[in-house]
């Protein structure tokens, strides 16, 4: 039972930091291309994220791989994170 706790105290701080780290990054940057670019790739697997967080990790779509690498690449809190704490982040947003 603790376990649980600890992991969901744990989720709910991965996905706090990269929420303000996507909200920070589109306030400093949102007049690029690139980072537009890059927060689309993110909204587009909000499908995918469900499908892997539902399936416990089993399906993997393309949308979703793409995001964890732009959310690993722009965002340093995003490096150490899972990849289930990164596809709940995602839909979060």
């Amino acid at each position: 039972m603790l376990s649980t706790g600890v992991q969901a105290q744990t989720l709910v701080a991965t996905s706090n930091i990269l929420v303000r780290a996507l909200d920070r990054s589109l306030d400093f940057t949102s007049d690029t291309t690139t980072s537009v670019r890059d927060m689309k790739v993110v909204l587009a697997a909000r499908d995918d994220a469900a499908s892997f967080v539902a399936s416990q990790g089993d399906i993997r779509g393309a949308r979703l791989e793409a995001a964890f690498a732009t959310l690993r690449e722009q965002l340093p809190e995003a490096r150490h994170a899972s990849d289930q704490q990164l596809a709940e982040a995602i839909l979060a947003l």
